[in-house]
C-alpha cells in the first residue's frame, strides 16, 4: 500500500496459535511453529466484543508503544508488523511479520530465496498505479494476485493483497475513482486470488458515509467471490489534501468495524511512494487507538 499509504494477536496470539487468523487463536507455543507454518484464516464478520486487527508499518509500531495505554490495547489485539524487505521486525506486543512487495517477482525472490525474516507469516502484495507494480500487473491485478497466491501457500505463507483505488483508472470509467473500483468488481476479483483483502478506503475517512458505502460494498462483493476471505480497510494519519482529525478517524472506524476485521492505519512519511503525503502525525494514531479502545 502506497504511504497513503507509503509502506489473544499479542504474544498470546502467536504463542497459542501457529495461524495468521484475524479473529481467533488455538494452542501452540510460538518456538515450536516453523518460521513458515501453514494456517487458516477466518472470515471477518463482525461478533460481540471482538477485538480489532491492526497492521501497521515497522515505524508505525514503534510510534504507537510509547504510549503505556495504546501498548496495552495492542497487546490484547490482533498486530501484523509491515515490513519492508530486509527489515526486521520489532518484537514487540506479540505482532505477527508481514513483508510488503509491490511486485509479484520481487515478491518470490525473496519467498523463493529464503530472505524473509524469521516468524513470517505472510507476505503483502500492493499492486498500485505507481512506477514500483509493472504495468501488466497494473492491467491485470487479479491475475497477479493469483501468481503471489500459489507462490504463498506453495512455502507454507498466508497471503494479504492491498489493491489501491488507482488500479481503476487502468480501465477508467464515469464516477469517483471509488465507484469505478466497485463497477470493475476488482474487491471481488482479488478476494478470490488472496487470503486478506486490504481495501485502501483512506481517501474516503473525511466523510464517514462515503467510506462506510464503500467498506460496505466492497465487502460485499469480495465475500460473495470468496466466503472465506477476511478484509481489512485503510485509514491514514496524514493522507494527501487537508489535514484529518482522530475524530474523522474514529468515526470512519465505527462506521465500518461492524463489518470488516480491523485496519491498516497509516502514519506514513514524505518520500517516493507517497510524495505528496502530509507530515506523518503519529500523535493522531496513538489518539484514535485511545479513543476506540
Amino acid at each position: 500500500m502506497a504511504p497513503t499509504r507509503p509502506p489473544s494477536v499479542s504474544a498470546t496470539f502467536l504463542r497459542d496459535a501457529c495461524v495468521l487468523g484475524l479473529l481467533a487463536a488455538i494452542a501452540c507455543g510460538l518456538a515450536s511453529c516453523s518460521t513458515h507454518t501453514p494456517v487458516s484464516t477466518p472470515t471477518s464478520s463482525a461478533a460481540p466484543g471482538k477485538r480489532l486487527a491492526w497492521m501497521l508499518t515497522r515505524a508505525a509500531l514503534s510510534q504507537m508503544v510509547t504510549d503505556p495505554t495504546v501498548r496495552t490495547q495492542l497487546e490484547a489485539s490482533p498486530v501484523y508488523e509491515i515490513l519492508q524487505p530486509g527489515q526486521r521486525p520489532l518484537a514487540t506486543v506479540g505482532a505477527i511479520p508481514v513483508v510488503t512487495f509491490s511486485a509479484v517477482g520481487d515478491l518470490e525472490q525473496a519467498v523463493t530465496g529464503n530472505q524473509l525474516p524469521a516468524g513470517t507469516h505472510a507476505v503483502l502484495y500492493d499492486p498500485e498505479v505507481w512506477p514500483y507494480t509493472p504495468a501488466a500487473e497494473q492491467r491485470n491485478p487479479a491475475q497477479a494476485a493469483r501468481q503471489a497466491l500459489d507462490i504463498a501457500h506453495a512455502h507454507g505463507l498466508k497471503l494479504i493483497v492491498t489493491p489501491a483505488l488507482n488500479l481503476a483508472t487502468v480501465q477508467p470509467s464515469s464516477g469517483p475513482r471509488w465507484q469505478q473500483f466497485l463497477h470493475l468488481g476488482l474487491a471481488g476479483a482479488i478476494a478470490k486470488a488472496t487470503d486478506v483483502i486490504e481495501l485502501q478506503a483512506q481517501s474516503l475517512e473525511r466523510q464517514a458515509g462515503t467510506y462506510a458505502e464503500f467498506v460496505r460494498a466492497a465487502t460485499a462483493q469480495a465475500r460473495a467471490a470468496n466466503p472465506q476471505v477476511s478484509v481489512l480497510a485503510g485509514l491514514s494519519t496524514n493522507p494527501p489534501g487537508a489535514p484529518v482529525s482522530s475524530q474523522q478517524l474514529v468515526a470512519a472506524i465505527r462506521a465500518t468495524s461492524g463489518i470488516v476485521a480491523g485496519y491498516w492505519l497509516n502514519i506514513p512519511g514524505r518520500g517516493p511512494r507517497c510524495p505528496t503525503c502530509n507530515a506523518p502525525r503519529p500523535d493522531i494514531g496513538r489518539q484514535v487507538l485511545r479513543e476506540i479502545s
